[in-house]
């Protein structure tokens, strides 16, 4: 696959973009906002057991080189 170089005008707008706030273009609607009440009093009490499984891996797969390895 050929490497591009972005043009001037690309990287303006980028520079532009990456400075503006970040804001969502519309309020969420009534059906996503329960939703994302529903999946976070569903999922809240494993928060901590999936940061501490993360923090273990990131432990684990420190020292590997590449991709890792199979075991």
């Amino acid at each position: 696959m050929d490497q591009t170089e972005p043009d001037p005008a690309t990287e303006e707008e980028e520079r532009a973009e990456e400075s503006s706030a970040h804001v969502a273009d519309r309020a969420p609607t009534d059906e996503e906002g329960r939703l994302a009440d529903e999946s976070r009093d569903r999922y809240e009490s494993e928060a901590e057991s999936v940061a501490e499984h993360e923090r273990s891996m990131n432990e684990i797969g420190a020292d590997e080189k590449g991709e890792g390895r199979i075991a």
